[in-house]
């Protein structure tokens, strides 16, 4: 297994937010559903002066600034960046390098929706394996998908918390600081039509007509299936996902495999406050192991991200920490990543 370290993390998020009052009257529920029920007291929503690949770039330029290295040494960019961008039929890594002086670099976009971030870590360290010559590797995008979100559509509202931001993560070949050890990722495809945007491609483009009907927002295809589907399978999946990551990270400096009693900081995506507590209950963890970003709102892939920054600034993820990051995006996918915070030894 190459050794790959996360050196560095950006964020970006717009001015512009949605509070959970605003929510509620759009929607038409009660304001403490959406706080307690949904998880949101506020949630960041799409400027639209500030596009998603920008917000990459502005996240990007942090994360850089705080590595304290040259944009030169960067030699892969997987671009994180949202299929709703600047441009259609647009490699945003391209320009993404291009924008922050990483002149060295090529790059793909990557997207698993809100699986992403773990899912390009697994590619960073697949490239570092594969070409020697590969050994710094950014991971930033932009996200506005904020603009899809129906608020009185209720069949939907499991998406009421997605808002609008951005995250950038430096990776290193042989970084002995927050090592990523073991990751996994899980499928299932039965659900990949049950949320669309159904006036979005080749199968219906957005016309004016279709847009008029609503069809160029997130619809929940069949909501009873998909329900009982997820109630069989995410938390089950979640749990393979960490238990299978951390049987993949190796063995601790004791010659012992890591186990879940070796979390110390849970780093998941936002989803509802049931859903986020059940979870800690699985793995045995207490709320101060983790953070809720309640008041950033969900920000898809980048909350991977935006969780490390939280965690550090809260004081919640300490050196010597074993984080566990845990995200799903639609269509479905779960996925698992194990990080050893801190110097390793």
């Amino acid at each position: 297994m190459v050794n790959m370290g996360i050196v560095s993390t950006g964020t970006y998020f717009p001015d512009t937010y949605m509070t959970a009052g605003e929510i509620a009257r759009q929607s038409g529920m009660p304001e403490w559903v959406v706080r307690e029920k949904l998880g949101i007291e506020r949630k960041f929503v799409a400027d639209p002066n500030v596009h998603p690949n920008e917000m990459a770039v502005r996240a990007a330029q942090k994360a850089i600034s705080k590595a304290g290295i040259d944009p030169m040494e960067i030699d892969v960019v997987l671009g994180t960046t949202e299929e709703w961008r600047e441009y259609l039929l647009w490699t945003t890594a391209i320009d993404l390098a291009h924008e922050i002086g990483a002149k060295n670099a090529w790059g793909i976009d990557v997207h698993t929706r809100c699986a992403t971030t773990i899912a390009a870590m697994q590619l960073a360290r697949g490239l570092m394996a594969d070409d020697p010559s590969v050994n710094t590797v950014l991971i930033a995008g932009g996200y506005a998908t904020s603009h899809f979100i129906d608020l009185t559509d209720i069949n939907t509202s499991f998406l009421f918390n997605i808002g609008a931001g951005a995250g950038a993560m430096i990776l290193k070949r042989d970084w002995l600081e927050n090592r990523v050890l073991g990751m996994h990722l899980i499928a299932d495809g039965t659900m990949s039509r049950h949320v669309i945007v159904p006036a979005s491609g080749t199968m219906q483009h957005p016309t004016d007509d279709a847009v008029a009907k609503g069809g160029f927002k997130f619809r929940l295809v069949e909501p009873e299936a998909m329900k009982t589907r997820l109630g069989e399978v995410s938390i089950k999946n979640w749990l393979t996902c960490t238990d299978v990551a951390l049987e993949k990270s190796g063995l601790k400096s004791d010659g012992t495999p890591y186990t879940r009693d070796d979390i110390d900081f849970f780093n998941m995506s936002l989803v509802k406050p049931s859903g986020h507590r059940e979870m800690l209950e699985h793995l045995g963890l207490t709320e101060e192991q983790s953070v809720y970003m309640s008041s950033v709102g969900h920000i898809g892939e980048q909350d991977a991200i935006i969780n490390i920054e939280a965690g550090i600034e809260q004081g919640r993820l300490k050196p010597g920490d074993t984080m566990a990051i845990i995200a799903a995006g639609i269509g479905y996918v779960w996925a698992g990543a194990i990080v050893q915070w801190g110097a390793t030894t």
